[in-house]
Formats: C-alpha cells, sequence, structure tokens
C-alpha cells in the first residue's frame, strides 16, 4: 500500500493549528500507522513564525518548511509543499484551521488507490451551528467554539464533530450533491503533475478561488473518477480568515472580485465542477453524521440556491426522490430548551413543517441573537444555514414581523 504525503498550510493559526496538526497525528488518526504517512506543514509567513515546539510534541512524521517572503495567497505555499513531498499519494489541506475526523487519512489511502486517477475529496464543515459569517454576527466567538470542543470531549471521539458542526458552503448537502472544492484534495503524484499544482495567479489573500480552481481541473481531467470519503470531513475553526469569517456583506463583495479573477485567469465562466463520471464512495457512516445525511437525501438544498440563480442543469432532485414524506424527518423536532423561548421554537417548527425554511432560519437566527445557548435553534439553524434572509418577500416579512412580536413579548 502506497503512503501519503499531506501537506498543509498555516498563516497566523496560532490557536487553530495545534488542534489541525493533532487531529493529523498517529496519536488520533485511526487504522493507519505513523510510518504510512508524512505530514508537511507550511508556515505562509505567520508572525509570529509557527512554533516548532508543537509538531515535536506529535506522534508522527512531521516537518515544518518556512516561507519568510510569503505571498498573501497560499497558492506558493502549497506548490513548495507538492515540491517536498516524499510519498506516491499526495494531500492538500490549503487551510491548516480545518480539524479533521478521525479515519480520514487511512480511507483517502484506500480510495486513491482504486482508479488510474483517483480524485479523493472531503466535504468541509464549519464549527458551530450555521455558517460561520452569520454566526459571527450573533454573538458566535472562539470561547464559544473553545465550549463546543469540551462539550463533546474533543478530542476522545472526533466523528462527535459532527453533533456541534454545518456544512459549509462548498458542501451543503454533502457527500450526496456536488460539491464546489475540497479542503482535503488526495491525488498521486502523477496526477498533481498533470494538473501542474496549484495556479499562483490567483494572489489574492487566502487564494480567492484557488482551491475552487484546482478541484475543477483535478476532476476535468481525462479518466478522472472522484471518490467521496464517506463519513470524513474537515471542520474549520474560527479565526477570522478572508474566504470563511469575513462578514456577511464583505463576503458578497470578496466572492463577486474572486469570481472575476477567477473568469479573468481561466477564460471560464466561473460554475461548480462536473465530474465526468459518477462519484464513488469510501468509508463509513458515523452515527453523529445520519441526521444531516437524512436532510440532504430528504430534501436538499436547490442547485439555484447553491450555485446561482443560473443554474439550470439537473441535480437537485432528491437522492430518494420527490414523494417520500418530509415527516420521517421532521418527526426529529424537539421542544424548547426553555420555557421563555417555547413561542418562538414552535413558530420556527410551523415554518420549516410548512417549507418556508428561510423564516425558519430567520426565526432560528432571532432566537439564538437573544438566547445563544437555546439548544433546538442551533441544531434546526445547522440544517439551515444555505437559507439567508428575504426581507423583499412578504409572507417572509410577515412572518418576521410575528417572531419580533413574540420576542418583545417574551422580553
Amino acid at each position: 500500500m502506497p503512503r501519503i504525503s499531506l501537506v498543509v498550510v498555516v498563516f497566523n493559526m496560532h490557536r487553530e493549528a495545534p488542534r489541525t496538526l493533532f487531529s493529523l497525528s498517529a496519536e488520533y488518526q485511526c487504522y493507519i500507522g505513523a510510518d504510512d504517512y508524512e505530514v508537511i506543514v507550511v508556515d505562509n509567513g505567520s508572525s509570529p513564525p509557527f512554533d516548532t515546539q508543537v509538531l515535536r510534541k506529535l506522534s508522527g512524521n512531521f516537518r515544518l518548511v518556512r516561507l519568510d517572503s510569503a505571498s498573501p495567497s497560499p497558492a506558493q505555499a502549497v506548490n513548495r509543499g507538492l515540491a517536498e513531498a516524499q510519498h506516491d499519494i499526495i494531500g492538500v489541506m490549503i487551510d491548516g484551521a480545518r480539524i479533521v475526523t478521525p479515519g480520514l487519512l487511512h480511507f483517502a489511502r484506500h480510495a486513491a488507490t482504486l482508479f488510474e486517477r483517483s480524485v479523493v475529496a472531503t466535504v468541509g464543515w464549519y464549527l458551530g451551528f450555521d455558517f460561520q459569517r452569520w454566526a459571527i454576527r450573533h454573538g458566535y466567538n472562539q470561547e464559544r467554539e473553545d465550549a463546543l470542543l469540551a462539550k463533546i470531549e474533543w478530542p476522545r471521539d472526533g466523528y462527535r464533530l459532527f453533533e456541534i458542526g454545518t456544512p459549509d458552503e462548498s458542501s451543503i448537502d454533502g457527500w450526496l450533491q456536488p460539491i464546489a472544492e475540497s479542503n482535503a484534495l488526495f491525488m498521486s503524484r502523477r496526477s498533481w503533475n498533470t494538473v501542474g499544482g496549484f495556479d499562483e495567479r490567483f494572489d489574492e489573500p487566502g487564494g480567492g478561488l484557488v482551491n475552487h480552481d484546482v478541484f475543477r481541473r483535478a476532476v476535468e481531467l481525462p479518466k478522472a473518477e472522484l471518490v467521496h470519503l464517506l463519513g470524513e470531513a474537515t471542520f474549520h475553526q474560527l479565526h477570522h480568515g478572508v474566504a470563511t469569517n469575513s462578514p456577511v456583506e464583505q463576503a458578497e463583495a470578496n466572492w463577486k472580485r474572486w469570481v472575476r479573477q477567477y473568469e479573468q485567469i481561466t477564460g471560464r465562466s466561473y460554475e461548480w465542477p462536473r465530474p465526468r463520471q459518477r462519484p464513488k464512495y469510501v468509508g463509513s457512516l458515523p452515527r453523529p453524521a445520519l441526521l444531516h445525511l437524512a436532510r440532504s437525501a430528504l430534501f436538499p438544498v436547490p442547485r439555484a440556491l447553491v450555485e446561482g440563480p443560473q443554474e439550470t442543469t439537473p441535480g437537485s432532485e432528491p437522492p430518494l426522490g420527490r414523494h417520500l414524506s418530509r415527516d420521517l424527518w421532521l418527526d426529529s423536532l424537539a421542544t424548547a430548551a426553555s420555557p421563555q423561548t417555547g413561542p418562538l421554537i414552535n413558530l420556527m417548527h410551523e415554518q420549516l413543517r410548512a417549507g418556508r425554511y428561510s423564516a425558519a432560519a430567520g426565526i432560528a437566527r432571532l432566537i439564538r441573537q437573544h438566547w445563544p445557548d437555546e439548544s433546538e435553534s442551533q441544531r434546526v439553524l445547522s440544517f439551515l444555514a444555505p437559507y439567508s434572509p428575504e426581507p423583499w418577500d412578504p409572507v417572509y416579512a410577515d412572518t418576521l414581523s410575528q417572531a419580533n412580536e413574540l420576542l418583545a413579548e417574551l422580553q
């Protein structure tokens, strides 16, 4: 069985990177030995520099490469790591703030050998119960994130991360629908050479759409076979990253600028990748991930909402068909943790059952703003994070007005 080289890029992640790297250690990863892989940590100009003592405490083969004259984009750092890699299977984590699940390296190693040109992808999640750019607006911070990790006793069981996470914008429907990028991408050395590594013309801080670009080019290679690591994921920690933790309005402006740059560099319109073949799956299904899998199977987020209104290709058909009752999923709704929030929780559930997901998400965010520890609103919001406010819609506006009236009565 071939061995793995994994490139991890870090930049000013002094709180987050030690957790990420521990999750890649032989102490945490299952079914794979320390001699079966190496981790190349590329410090992309951190100030102060990344502490080498962190690596000395880890079980496994870790080494540090530092770029002193680093670009604001991680593309150059990734390519330096690719050049340093010693083994035949090479993985890239462009964002060193992501904790991984315990089977990631084992299953990636096997998936990479299934086909001549395996493209092994991992879905991305956020820690916390919403897209982080929305969660920050309503009080989510590093202290609350630390408390969530303590609540599940991480790192005792790494799969419990699914209990405190939300699929991110690039992986909204998890393993059952297309993804836009992979934050732990594995291919053979030969495939990486064919792709040509990361395109360093993507020079925006954070890289813009450089990770999207390399994923799209990889799945479009001749004979490429996309393999999803079922039940494995990366979980993004809060670190005020340009791509993940900018305020909502800034994130929207960033995205438009990045799309323009993508189109200028590639000469192509930006769109989500279209693999040549149906994806294959390697892995298992940990119990904490099942409820999210059920949601994406029963009613996936409309592709037009995910990919933009121009999206016209098929893909939003629920994997289990349109006629399977949503009530199989909605039976899991819980009561309010606090009697004080009960009326608002009931209104949120009412909107959810009616299929008015933007209104349900709006009420959940309103509850979190005033009762940040209310568990049921956060749990529901972790499923509805893609649904943004729709103030132009009369039904949405009326429902949120009703919610605010209830809020005034409850206070």
